[in-house]
């Protein structure tokens, strides 16, 4: 730091250094809504048929995610079941293989 008459101005390392920490702290917010994975099973009648699939949320996990699933199924004729998990954490290799076309629908 230097001082200008009464006035203490901060170097410009310091003043580099306090921006890029507002910055961090500005994007710990987004960070922290992480993706949600929302694992379903879902019913055809015309044709019939029945999957299971899993929806990726981004920004965190709704609070009612059958509707939102709904939402992105039902252009397919396809009415859901059921929630079968909620979960932060991304699928497993068997969890997508059992979606299969129906993963991150």
């Amino acid at each position: 730091m230097f001082q200008i008459g009464r006035i203490i101005m901060p170097s410009p390392l310091l003043r580099r250094l306090l921006a890029a920490l507002v910055l961090v702290a500005l994007a710990l917010p987004s960070a922290a809504a992480a993706d949600c994975y929302v694992h379903y099973k879902a019913k055809r009648t015309n044709p019939y048929g029945l999957h299971y699939g899993i929806v990726r949320v981004s920004g965190g996990c709704p609070s009612s995610p059958g509707g939102l699933v709904q939402s992105r199924i039902s252009s397919g004729g396809w009415t859901i079941l059921n929630v079968v998990k909620v979960t932060t954490s991304p699928p497993s290799s068997s969890e997508k293989r059992s979606a299969g076309s129906h993963y991150y629908r």
